[in-house]
């Protein structure tokens, strides 16, 4: 480093009078629009984490409350009409006969016109549609049944009946989760990495700016920590202020998509509402933080590597 002939007294004052500077990095224009692209990019980071694990939310809910269910479709007559009054008993009778059934409960008219009031409104009305009977069956707790024979013994009564487990839904539907906890920690990789590359050209930037204040503080007597310090708190204060920003703005996101999923599932029945778990809140709370930090470490490696090349 320059001044390595200064006498050790020469040195310390040189020292102080390095460390009583201070570098006009909140003067440089290169950095005008880092808070900018930082609340942009925790932004769509925030927006990525909170998707997946609403979406994570969700499917549990649902999973939860279709645990222990079975649906019962039993087809009405070619002709048309309601099923015979023994052809139904009979076949609640073969239900509620195989252990594990605690009830099985046929849904009237009314009920089935509100399963499709979502889809084709409040004109629905399931008495004019061809539909077949459903019937809901509630299982015992911790029990399970051949759903393969319940179909075949219903099906010598009502021929087509069926038996949905709701498991092949539920599974796309985890899979599809899956791949979304995928691609969100795709997102936020990216995000990362562009964050980082965004924060090494700024500070290789702003040396390029400050290279006369860096050269003479050299000259001085400062060493490389003090200078890397400056750059590195200088990123840490951007990045925070940007990530604050973009965390705002996702909250704001965040309470116009809980009062469209309200509004949503109260007229339609169909959105579950958008609620996120602690977990959730933690990881996009903690974004600001972060991406402060990974300013903070990524503007001191690069100080640090360019003012070890100088002569």
């Amino acid at each position: 480093m320059a001044g390595s002939g200064i006498a050790p007294a020469e040195r310390g004052r040189a020292d102080d009078m390095a460390r009583a500077r201070t570098l006009p990095l909140h003067q440089d224009g290169s950095t005008r629009f880092l808070p900018w692209l930082i609340a942009l990019m925790v932004f769509l980071a925030a927006l990525a984490v909170g998707a997946a694990f609403a979406l994570d939310t969700a499917l549990e809910r649902w999973n939860d409350g279709l645990r222990g269910t079975l649906t019962v479709q039993l087809p009405r007559p070619a002709g048309g009409g309601p099923l015979a009054p023994a052809t139904m008993e009979a076949a609640l009778a073969a239900m509620r006969a195989v252990p594990g059934i605690v009830s099985a409960v046929p849904l009237d008219a009314a009920a089935q016109s509100a399963l499709l009031k979502p889809w084709l409104g409040d004109n629905a009305d399931a008495v004019e549609l061809p539909l077949p009977v459903l019937v809901d069956l509630r299982l015992a707790a911790g029990a399970s049944i051949d759903d393969a024979a319940l179909a075949r013994k219903l099906d010598h009564l009502v021929p087509g009946a069926r038996v949905e487990t709701h498991g092949a839904w539920l599974d796309q539907l985890f899979r599809l989760a899956s791949m979304v906890e995928i691609g969100t920690a795709a997102i936020v990789l990216l995000i990362g990495s562009v964050a980082i590359v965004t924060v090494i050209f700024t500070t290789r930037t702003g040396l390029m700016i400050h290279a006369p204040v860096v050269d003479l503080l050299h000259l001085m007597g400062a060493p490389n920590l003090y200078i890397a310090r400056q750059f590195q708190w200088h990123a840490f204060r951007l990045g925070v202020r940007g990530g604050v920003i973009g965390l705002v703005l996702a909250l704001l996101a965040f309470g116009a998509l809980y009062l469209a999923a309200q509004q949503g599932a109260a007229t339609a029945d169909l959105m579950p509402g958008f609620r996120l778990p602690i977990g959730a809140w933690i990881s996009v709370l903690a974004l600001p933080l972060g991406m402060g930090l990974a300013g903070l470490m990524t503007a001191r490696i690069t100080v640090l590597r360019a003012l070890a090349r100088m002569p």
